[in-house]
């Protein structure tokens, strides 16, 4: 089985909607605040570049849902990296809700970014950092 970086969430009343379940786009945001953690924690360097002209630009993102989340539910974000080459990196997310007898799988999101520098004429594409290419790669999703 392949590691994943874990990222767990409360799920609270905000993030509901007049049905009760969570609504679609906190599914999305919650795949940033996953990469942003894993960044803090494993790559501090990358976050610290982002503020000297660095930047991760979101290409592509996506989500598939499975079953529902409601308020008090704990939802656990399990990041795998799916591919790595050159500028961009593409990362999985499956979601599941934790507070149960057995963990339920309620979401599939992927996501892929491309690092970038700004310049003068604009964003131009640089290689992975070093840093960020040695955090992810335990995580490699072998398929």
């Amino acid at each position: 089985m392949t590691p994943a970086y874990r990222y767990r969430h409360p799920v609270t009343l905000e993030e509901t909607n007049l049905v009760g379940n969570v609504y679609f786009a906190h599914y999305v945001r919650w795949q940033g605040h996953c990469r942003e953690r894993f960044l803090a924690e494993h790559a501090p360097d990358v976050v610290a570049a982002l503020s000297d002209g660095f930047a991760m630009v979101t290409t592509t993102c996506g989500c598939d849902y499975f079953g529902e989340l409601t308020a008090n539910d704990v939802v656990e974000l399990r990041m795998t990296l799916t591919a790595l080459e050159g500028h961009r990196v593409a990362m999985a997310f499956d979601y599941f809700r934790t507070e149960v007898a057995l963990p339920q799988l309620v979401a599939r999101g992927h996501q892929a970014i491309a690092c970038m520098t700004r310049g003068p004429a604009g964003l131009e594409p640089v290689p992975v950092p070093e840093q960020l290419r040695t955090a992810l790669t335990p995580y490699l999703k072998i398929q």
